[in-house]
């Protein structure tokens, strides 16, 4: 069978509700016998069990313990095969244990207060013997007169013939079901030999020979008959009277139900601790997301307003370095001129000419002055420049603190959740204490409160060194926007040329809207058409309700790509074209993945000639071929 080919196997405790599936199928299918008889089944589960043979509740409750049970001791394969077989016992067999009608309804001849051997016992008497070469008596076996009876109707499970020191008595004990359809069996098996004239009266009956079996069932004076059958029957039974035994089975039988009411409460009871523990946990996590989108927000927020301030303080810085400028390049322009003028006069007289020297001393003096100026001005240059490689650098580890950031926030909450399983695995251990398990459940809650508060400690430092992170992170990317927001104004101010520029994310290119009106209208009104085109998909761009993404995982990681059932993306691309339809899917993506909340352009370094965002050191880069430029120009001059 299948059960013997997987003995070495088990499987784990979230496979049970499969594996308890396909165990059902094969009971369905006939694989395991489960009943044996009318009234007595077989658990195909446990073959090495003394008792065999069960009623169907009796098999029905060691099932429903051995599936339900909470030791370790139980393989999680044997749990799987005994809920399988509670499924099979109450949705194919419920109806087989319907206890017979009592025996005085169905047979008025029985007195309820006669006794009888108990397990039903019946007597075979007057089985033909013959003398062995021994001298011992021989007869029929056991197994033959069962076959026989069997076949009759009666069904009897086992006949013992009687033997003594001198072989086979010629007496037999038929041994029947000790439930009702057995003795229903026992009292027909007397019955036949009755009417056929074969029953206990007539072997008592003073007649000179007798030929044949006789057989009736054992009452009470047969059990305390002093001969080879009183004995074997004392010691195979006791005397009860039929009202004992029904009384003795409704006793049972209500003891049965009461405990399985009681484990149906307390099954009831844990199942709603485990809910309310359940919506308990499920509002706390609602809360914590609802707290982490809260301070999301305060944090973009407050992102926005540093970067407004930095870019106003740099623009000031600017404009105050270029009004400097203009100054000095009009004072030197004017000492020029006034050195033309006094080479002009140093002819005229002596005392002309030592005033001009006086004043081109003065003008040395002043040329020195603007010399050390312009040195200033280079020394802030490269000031600049120097920040924008700090800069730089504090990018590269503010990337690697969010990484860790992002590590610990997981490790975070992860920490919570385990909590959270500890704590209610806690609680349910407590709901779940039995007499036979006392010791192992109490070393099981100590077990879980030691990694409980392992746990907590873990999360109230890591807590505390989140914490310390995020203010870290905070400060560099305060330092990294700063110069980012310094590094895109300069840019600005660059003539365009070269690869690198600033470029408005989120634009939205008219051009492949003119194309396709064109082609539907005259010069004139395709760009009205197209102006209005461009406004309509401009409003549905800055729209933060219109999200036509969806997430897909790209090598383990979640990425959000443009949905193909979008409506009005659908309608775009076959009313005005793919042109159209990709400048408009160019645009969200670049609002998508620069400006996600605020759903308006943004501007930043561009590098042309790769198509991305360009990196400090390339802004840098351009920032030194400006200074060069700018530094030839002034030797030059």
């Amino acid at each position: 069978m299948d059960h013997s080919s997987e003995e070495d196997t088990d499987i784990s405790e979230s496979e049970i509700s499969d594996y308890e599936d396909k165990s059902y199928e094969k009971l369905k299918n006939g694989s395991h016998c489960v009943k044996t008889s009318d009234e007595t089944f077989t658990c195909p589960y446990c073959p090495k069990k003394r008792k065999r043979d069960y009623m169907y509740k009796e098999l029905l409750q060691h099932a429903s313990g051995v599936g339900q049970s909470s030791s370790q001791k139980r393989r999680a394969m044997d749990k799987a095969n005994h809920l399988a077989l509670v499924k099979y016992l109450e949705k194919d067999l419920m109806n087989v244990d319907v206890p017979p009608k009592p025996v005085e309804e169905s047979d008025s001849s029985v007195n309820p207060n006669e006794q009888f051997v108990w397990p039903w016992i019946g007597i075979v008497v007057n089985i033909p013997t013959r003398r062995a070469g021994d001298g011992r008596c021989v007869g029929e076996s056991g197994s033959k007169l069962r076959d026989e009876y069997k076949r009759r109707g009666f069904n009897p499970f086992r006949v013992s013939p009687l033997w003594n020191f001198r072989g086979h008595t010629g007496t037999a004990l038929v041994e029947f079901n000790k439930n009702w359809p057995g003795f229903h069996n026992a009292l027909a098996f007397e019955k036949a030999y009755e009417s056929d004239h074969h029953g206990k009266k007539d072997w008592f009956a003073n007649q000179e020979e007798k030929s044949g079996l006789y057989a009736w069932v054992a009452r009470a004076d047969d059990y305390k008959m002093n001969n080879i059958v009183g004995e074997n029957l004392r010691k195979m039974g006791d005397v009860k009277t039929v009202s004992e035994l029904q009384e003795e089975e409704d006793r049972k039988q209500h003891k049965l139900v009461s405990n399985l009411h009681n484990i149906i409460q307390a099954k009831n009871q844990h199942l709603k601790e485990i809910e309310v523990r359940c919506n308990e946990t499920t509002q706390k996590m609602d809360v914590a997301m609802g707290e982490k989108d809260k301070l999301i927000h305060a944090y973009n927020e407050e992102i926005k307003k540093i970067q407004s301030n930095a870019r106003d303080h740099f623009q000031r810085i600017f404009n105050d370095h270029e009004k400097l400028k203009m100054q000095l390049e009009t004072h030197k322009s004017d000492l020029e001129l006034r050195k033309i003028e006094l080479e002009k006069r140093e002819a005229h007289n002596e005392s002309e000419r030592k005033k001009l020297a006086e004043e081109m001393e003065e003008n040395a003096v002043k040329n020195s002055s603007l010399q050390m100026a312009s040195m200033e001005q280079q020394k802030a240059d490269e000031n600049i420049f120097k920040l924008a490689e700090d800069q730089k650098r504090q990018k590269e580890d503010l990337h690697a603190k969010i990484l860790r950031l992002e590590k610990d926030l997981d490790m975070k909450q992860k920490l919570e959740l385990e909590i959270e399983q500890l704590q209610g695995k806690l609680n349910v251990l407590k709901h779940m204490k039995d007499d036979d398990e006392d010791a192992e459940v109490l070393n099981k809650v100590d077990t879980l409160m030691k990694e409980l508060r392992e746990k907590e400690e873990a999360f109230q430092d890591l807590d505390e060194m989140n914490n310390a992170l995020i203010a870290k992170q905070r400060k560099s990317n305060d330092e990294l926007q700063e110069a980012r927001n310094e590094l895109l104004n300069f840019i600005k101010e660059i003539p365009s040329g070269g690869n690198i520029g600033v470029k408005r994310m989120g634009e939205l290119d008219t051009r492949p809207f003119l194309e396709a009106t064109r082609k539907k209208y005259n010069e004139e009104e395709a760009e009205e058409r197209t102006s209005e085109l461009c406004s309509l998909w401009e409003e549905y761009l800055k729209d933060p309700d219109w999200h036509p993404f969806k997430v897909i995982m790209v090598e383990g990681k979640e990425t959000e790509i443009i949905r193909d059932d979008d409506e009005k993306l659908i309608g775009l691309r076959s009313e005005i074209g793919e042109g159209a339809y990709n400048a408009v899917v160019t645009a969200l993506k670049e609002i998508n993945e620069y400006n996600p909340s605020g759903r308006y352009i943004s501007s930043q370094v561009w590098n042309y000639g790769q198509g991305r965002v360009a990196t400090l050191q390339e802004g840098v880069q351009v920032l030194l071929k400006q200074w060069k430029t700018y530094k030839r120009k002034r030797g030059m001059m």
